[in-house]
């Protein structure tokens, strides 16, 4: 997500707000300006005005999903998870991150969890009058077993509908953690799916797609014959808008809810308050635990953070709770690991600020501070350059904070921008802010695990056959909730693990806090916790929001 400074943007802000009221035209383009915005935002301001049972939405213009609602190009999943709301789910996310039942009654894994058997609801239809079956739940994971571009199905071997209310999933490998991915996987007719279906999706979900307007807006009707509670808001209109726009659309009252971002929390904002969810929207980088190498004509490793006294001492010079004053203007939370506040979560992890210890640490590596107060070994500089996404100004700002910080204990830390084009080779040799954070304990198997091919953790470069096990043991728990200890013992078991008294490959930052300006008497519905990405996952309960 983009995020600059106040005093710029609110200029230009209140130019945009300006552009929103006199504009006429529908514009096109995902360019995400007020004015290619402004009519739909008329219209749908009026609406709200009139109708108690509907809502207007602004989400980042990154959250339009290019290919539209197909679970098989990553609506409901992808990098950014959230609720499907036009398809039905087998299994849901409960408030406290565990799982509860959507389309599903009952679930059983076998003892090898390699067989999982899900029986479904016999009362649900798609929006076009036809049941929803088994056979349904089969074609759908079939489906994206053998397309998706973006979700990893490779534990599914297959899956069978034994009946019209009972589907087997074949596992390709035990897979204790795949109700997490049912909880996403929204559920297509296998009458009604073509190549068109992310324009025209057929669901059974709590909403139907009205509307689809490319680059501009959303609209979304309640499902009549949804089979659950019907939703309070009737009708959900979701416009795309960069910062600027969608800030400019608060201040002229044209909207009910629009994300923000911190640096615009002080502004004035009449009728207007500000909702802080938080998250597991983590920021961290990478910190290669391996000396310099080459490996396929490409650099590897890094000779200083090799040496894992040098990385204890980087975690342990980084003042986090500064860092979200300064960089956050308050909004976040200290960022330990890539799980925070998880089931699976280790409180291990939590350390406290303390440059003294650093600084003996680097001492005992034997970097010692110069006559330039900047350390060295054997002739070389202690210095390090911390790589950030060039548009993301957050992650610039948190990378420009930690060289800060870190030179308070003699590191040379500087910062540079990259496209992500040439940032993920050159992460393979020094730090690159990064941000994480999901519902499923797979965000630590998929950072910390070694590589199969090459042995490896990516961007690390990282291995710990210990830290391997116990993940490879939770996957195969045949209980879901016994094999969160395992992965707790993954970050640390008392003797070996991932956090800063083990080899700490990864240091994390902050967890950023998503923001939103809500319209005073629109009474938004509990919030859980909000994994990576400032979009979707703030309307996944948008169904039980109401006007006061």
């Amino acid at each position: 997500m983009k995020k600059t400074k106040t005093s710029a943007l609110f200029a230009m802000a209140a130019a945009a707000a300006l552009a929103l009221t006199g504009c006429s035209g529908s514009g096109s383009g995902k360019d995400g300006t007020a004015e290619a915005n402004g009519t739909a935002v008329q219209e749908q301001a009026e609406n709200t005005q009139q109708q108690k049972d509907s809502v207007v939405v602004v989400m980042t213009t990154n959250s339009e999903p290019e290919a539209g609602f197909d679970p098989a190009y990553g609506w409901g999943a992808g990098e950014h998870v959230h609720e499907p709301l036009i398809q039905s789910t087998l299994t849901v996310t409960t408030p406290d991150l565990g799982i509860g039942y959507d389309l599903a009654t009952d679930m059983k894994s076998s003892e090898d969890g390699l067989t999982w058997t899900v029986t479904i609801r016999d009362d649900v239809k798609f929006t076009d009058g036809e049941p929803l079956t088994a056979e349904d739940v089969a074609f759908t994971y079939n489906t994206l077993r053998e397309t998706s571009s973006v979700n990893d199905f490779t534990m599914l071997e297959s899956a069978e509908a034994l009946d019209g209310n009972t589907v087997v999933f074949h596992m390709a490998r035990p897979y204790s953690i795949w109700p997490y991915t049912m909880a996403i996987t929204g559920i297509v007719p296998e009458h009604a799916y073509d190549s068109d279906y992310g324009s025209h999706p057929v669901g059974s979900g709590r909403y139907m797609l009205k509307q689809w307007d490319r680059g501009q807006q959303v609209i979304l009707e309640a499902n009549p014959g949804y089979y659950g509670e019907q939703p309070k808001m009737k009708r959900v209109t979701i416009l795309f808008m960069d910062e600027d726009a969608a800030f400019a659309a608060v201040k002229a009252g044209q909207v009910d809810l629009a994300y923000t971002a911190a640096s615009y929390a002080d502004q004035e904002t009449a009728g207007y308050s500000l909702l802080a969810c938080e998250t597991v929207d983590n920021r961290g980088f990478n910190l290669p635990a391996v000396p310099v190498m080459e490996k396929d004509g490409l650099k590897v490793g890094n000779d200083f953070t090799s040496d894992v006294l040098v990385r204890r001492a980087i975690n342990l010079a980084i003042d986090r709770d500064e860092m979200i004053q300064n960089v956050l203007n308050g909004y976040g939370s200290p960022a330990f690991s890539v799980c925070d506040k998880m089931p699976w979560y280790n409180s291990d992890a939590e350390i406290t600020c303390d440059r003294d210890v650093a600084a003996r640490l680097l001492d005992e590596a034997g970097w010692i501070v110069g006559a330039d107060g900047i350390r060295e070994k054997d002739g070389v500089k202690a210095e390090l350059e911390f790589l950030y996404p060039a548009d993301d100004s957050v992650r610039q700002a948190l990378a420009a904070d930690t060289a800060n910080q870190l030179k308070e204990i003699g590191i040379n830390a500087s910062t540079r921008g990259a496209g992500w084009d040439t940032a993920y080779d050159e992460a393979q040799s020094q730090p690159l802010l990064w941000g994480w954070g999901a519902h499923t304990p797979m965000e630590l198997y998929n950072i910390y695990h070694s590589m199969e091919d090459t042995g490896l953790a990516a961007y690390s470069p990282y291995a710990n056959k210990t830290v391997d096990q116990y993940m490879d043991e939770a996957l195969a728990s045949d209980n879901l909730e016994e094999s969160w200890e395992l992965w707790k013992k993954a970050q640390w078991d008392g003797s070996t693990g991932i956090t800063q008294e083990g080899d700490i490959p990864w240091i994390w930052l902050v967890n950023i806090d998503h923001l939103y300006w809500v319209r005073d008497g629109l009474k938004v519905a509990e919030q859980k916790l909000h994994p990576h990405g400032h979009g979707w996952s703030i309307v996944n309960n948008v169904d039980q929001w109401s006007w006061e």
